[in-house]
Order: C-alpha cells, then sequence, then structure tokens
C-alpha cells in the first residue's frame, strides 16, 4: 500500500466565532464554526418552517416538483464547490464524494419529480362490503419533519430525507452531525439561492442536546441515521411524544462467496465493498464468508488488491483512500484487530495507524477469523474486513444470519438462480448478488434495515410515502337513507336479522346450505 501525504488544505472561512469547530481529519486544520444551537433557537426554526409548510403544502405535486428541479440544477452546477467541502471536511475522496454523495441526491430528485405524482395519487378502494358507499385514500403532508443525520454521508443522507420530505408537501428542519456540519450549512445555502422558500428548509447545528431539543420542539416526524445505541435514545424519546420516526441504523453485511463465483470481480468487488469511504458506511462488506472451494485463491486477491491502494489527502492527492473521519473508528479498529489476532488470525496486510499527520489508518485484511472474533461480531465502521472460510453456503447463511444486524448483505455466484435463492435467506433489508453499497443508490427501491439495525424505509415509492399522513375518505354512492339498519334504536328484530345476514354471509357450506340455515 501507497501512503501520500502533502502539504495542509487551506480552511473556509468560519462561519461564525464560538461554538463547535469543525476540522479536516487529513490535516488537523480547523474549517470553520459553528454553533451549538439550544432549544429557544431550535423551537424558533421549527415554528418557522411551520409557517412555511402551509403554502407549500397547498402547492400540487407537480409544482413542487418544478421548483426542486431548481434545487437539483443548483446543486449540479456547484457540484465542485461541494466536493472540495466534503472532501476537507470528511477526508474522503473526491470521486466518492462526487458520485456517493452529490449523485443520489440530484438521482433521487430527478426519480421523485417524474414518479411522486403517481405515487402520491389517491387510491380507490373497492369495497368487498359496504357496496352502497365508495372509499377513497389520499396522502397528505405531515407537517414538519426533523433529520438527524451522520457524519459518513454528511450531504447524500440528510438532503435525501430532505427532499423526499419537500416532494410530498413537508418542512424539514435538519440537525447534522457535529463532526461535520458545514456541509449542512452549504447545502442551505445553495437551496436559498436556488430560490425556495427559504424558510422551508431549515439547519440546526450542535451536538447531541440540540438533537433532544429538536424531537422535543414538536416536529411530526423524526428521521434518524447513526448507531444503534444512539437509535435507542431517539426512539424511545419519539415513543414517549407519540412521534413517528425512521430509524436507518448500524449494519454487519456478510458477502457470502460461493464455489462458482467469479473470483476477479469478487475480489474487486471486497476490497471496494470494505475500503469505500475508509469503511465508515452502514453497509459496507463487515464479514466475508468464503467457502472452502475459493477460499485461499479469493485471500490471496484481497490481498494483492489491497496492497495497491493508494492513501493520502484527497485534497491534493489522487488517491483511493483519504482520511478516517471520526477519530474514534482509528480506535475502534485497534481494538478489533488486537481482539482477532489474540484469538488466532492473521493480519495479512495493514493493520495499524499511518505514523505523522492526520487520520489514517491502513486498510486492513484479516484471515483466520472465526464466529468467536469481536470484528466477526461487532460493527467495525473502518478499514478492516475479516474474511473466514466456511464449508458450504448452508452454514455461510446461518453465520450470515446469527447477527442483530440486518442493514445489508451479498451473495457472490455465477448462477442467478442461485444467488436469488441464498439471496433471499439472508435477513437484511437489501441484498444484492455480484455487487456491493450500491443499495442506497437504487432510489427506485425502498432502503433499510431490519432486527436492531433499525425500522422504517426511505427511498423509493416506500419512502415518499413514509412522509405522509395517509388518510381515508368514506362516501356516499346512493342518496342515504334517513337511518341505517345498525343505528339506534336497538331491537331483537334487528339482532335476528344481523345475526341471519352474518350467518348467510360468513357461515359455513355452500350459499343453498347457509340459506337453508337462516330459513330453518
Amino acid at each position: 500500500m501507497e501512503t501520500l501525504h502533502r502539504s495542509n488544505a487551506a480552511p473556509v472561512k468560519s462561519i461564525s466565532g464560538t461554538g463547535i469547530k469543525s476540522t479536516n481529519p487529513a490535516s488537523g486544520e480547523v474549517l470553520g464554526e459553528v454553533p451549538n444551537a439550544g432549544p429557544e433557537e431550535v423551537r424558533i426554526a421549527v415554528a418557522r418552517a411551520r409557517a412555511a409548510q402551509e403554502s407549500w403544502g397547498l402547492l400540487s405535486v407537480a409544482e413542487r416538483s418544478r421548483r426542486l428541479f431548481w434545487f437539483r440544477d443548483a446543486i449540479v452546477t456547484r457540484s465542485e464547490e461541494i466536493v472540495d467541502l466534503l472532501t476537507r471536511e470528511t477526508g474522503k475522496p473526491r470521486i466518492e464524494a462526487l458520485t456517493h454523495e452529490i449523485l443520489v441526491v440530484a438521482d433521487l430528485i430527478t426519480f421523485y419529480a417524474k414518479h411522486a405524482a403517481d405515487i402520491l395519487a389517491p387510491r380507490q378502494i373497492g369495497l368487498h362490503l359496504m357496496k352502497h358507499r365508495r372509499s377513497y385514500v389520499h396522502h397528505a403532508p405531515l407537517g414538519v419533519v426533523g433529520v438527524i443525520s451522520p457524519w459518513n454521508f454528511p450531504f447524500s443522507i440528510p438532503l435525501s430525507e430532505t427532499v423526499t420530505a419537500l416532494f410530498v408537501g413537508n418542512a424539514v428542519v435538519v440537525k447534522p452531525s457535529e463532526v461535520t456540519p458545514l456541509i449542512a450549512l452549504k447545502a442551505k445555502e445553495i437551496y436559498d439561492a436556488a430560490g425556495l422558500p427559504p424558510d422551508l428548509f431549515q439547519v440546526v447545528t450542535g451536538d447531541g442536546r440540540t438533537g433532544a431539543a429538536l424531537i422535543d420542539a414538536g416536529v411530526d416526524k423524526i428521521v434518524f441515521t447513526g448507531s444503534v445505541a444512539g437509535g435507542r435514545k431517539v426512539a424511545a424519546a419519539c415513543g414517549e411524544r407519540l412521534i413517528p420516526c425512521t430509524m436507518e441504523l448500524g449494519g454487519k453485511a456478510a458477502a457470502i462467496v460461493c464455489e462458482d463465483a467469479d473470483l476477479e470481480r469478487t475480489a474487486r468487488a471486497i476490497v471496494w465493498g470494505g475500503f469505500a469511504n475508509n469503511g465508515q458506511v452502514c453497509v459496507s462488506v463487515e464479514r466475508v464468508l468464503a467457502v472452502d472451494a475459493v477460499h485461499d485463491r479469493l485471500v490471496d486477491r484481497v490481498v494483492e488488491l489491497t496492497g495497491k491502494l493508494r492513501q493520502g489527502d484527497p485534497s491534493y492527492d489522487e488517491v483511493e483512500l483519504g482520511a478516517i473521519t471520526f477519530p474514534r473508528q482509528i480506535e475502534n479498529a485497534e481494538r478489533l484487530i488486537a481482539d482477532a489476532v489474540s484469538k488466532g488470525a492473521t493480519v495479512r496486510t495493514g493493520g495499524k495507524r499511518v505514523a505523522g499527520k492526520g487520520l489514517f489508518f491502513e486498510p486492513t485484511v484479516l484471515t483466520g477469523c472465526t464466529t468467536q472474533m469481536d470484528v466477526m461480531k461487532e460493527e467495525i465502521f473502518g478499514p478492516v474486513v475479516p474474511i473466514m472460510k466456511v464449508p458450504d453456503e448452508r452454514e455461510a447463511i446461518r453465520i450470515a444470519n446469527d447477527s442483530r444486524l440486518g442493514l445489508a448483505g451479498y451473495v457472490f455466484t455465477r448462477d442467478r438462480d442461485r444467488g436469488k435463492r441464498l439471496a433471499e435467506q439472508i435477513r437484511a433489508g437489501s441484498v444484492q448478488v455480484n455487487d456491493v453499497l450500491t443499495s442506497y443508490g437504487v432510489t427506485d427501491a425502498p432502503f433499510g434495515g431490519v432486527k436492531d439495525s433499525g425500522f422504517g424505509r426511505v427511498h423509493g415509492p416506500e419512502g415518499l410515502l413514509a412522509m405522509c399522513e395517509v388518510r381515508h375518505v368514506n362516501l356516499d354512492r346512493f342518496s342515504p337513507m334517513k337511518r341505517e339498519p345498525t343505528w339506534y334504536p336497538y331491537s331483537n328484530k334487528s339482532y335476528r336479522v344481523a345475526l341471519k345476514a352474518i350467518r348467510f354471509m360468513f357461515g359455513p357450506g355452500g350459499v343453498l346450505e347457509r340459506v337453508t340455515s337462516i330459513l330453518g
């Protein structure tokens, strides 16, 4: 592995004089400071968003879509400006900032602009019993949606939830991670410049107390992306207030490698799927379960490819791996590697932090792993790929499902039927065959987890509908009677008529038997 370091990036202008500092993880340079908003500031932001939502919610879906195209166009036009800040604030390579962040948001806006009107259209219900009535379901905005977003994808995740909510007619208040707050403020700046209602989309920067204040400020839904521990606290707070919420939490994605897998594609997928964004991806390849027949050859190729990865400051260097965004992830990687080695694992490449300036950790491949090692059980969220040999696919499926996390999974095989069969056996919200990481970018499809990986879905029709109140309207089909048979006053006669009707409609036997029963 080649490690590159050069001069520091120039800091951007400070956002405010005091508050939370944003630091370039590749250089240690302070990029700016943002306010640590308190409860009063958060309440004001929510109130302004709610006032703006009233008129936005009255617009047609087509009109909202037309205006949100302005935002998409502004994002694309200023994409390099966004990439520059993303690279400095997160430490990720420029191409990842462009394709993993900007592309996802631009595509999601385009998808919903084309399909939101159909997805949100009123749905007629063919009533099977009350034929004298008719029903339909329509979808109304919730009001103000609060988004609490993470540091690993500080543009694509909060902006995806923001635009989804806006298409439905909601307003949004985003609380970005205190690790990467500047990019959310940049998104707000671009949004305002695009000519959309400025109060409709608010950003409140701060730490966990700011997030708690957002939940307590009277929002109508919370969308949280983060750790399982954080999700439990947020979900509990929402439960106390009867606020609906979507939880997108951690992952421990297993890659099952079958004996007939295309080893070159599989090895390259594992290396990219394990080390993109330094493994700081909720759907990273966090476990490789390779059957005996291909294990050794796969390991050799994965190690070889890993050794060719270049690492350095992405602001200046052409690299595959930049800096670790959050310092605690280095400590977590060191702990998990030490535990694995103490239990018999071998470090085939990498295994330690890079000396010198910045938060860099070598991309690491561990072999000889077992289910007794913490690295095979806990979320890594760092550039570490543990590989385990398994006797067959059945055992691989068992191990893959033996986890409290279920966000994503991967299967590698040349046999499409086998791939489909195995994919359907993995308990995860998204499973890909012969591909990795891109499930979040499939904006047509729902994304989310099962088990401790959370609940609710984003993206696709399901993600759009999750931002709505579903309302049922029931109407007259004909001129109504003065009184329904089941209304007051009650009588023995009405009871007997109702009993005969129920026996005729739902009783056992054929029609003739049921008629005979009620006449007898």
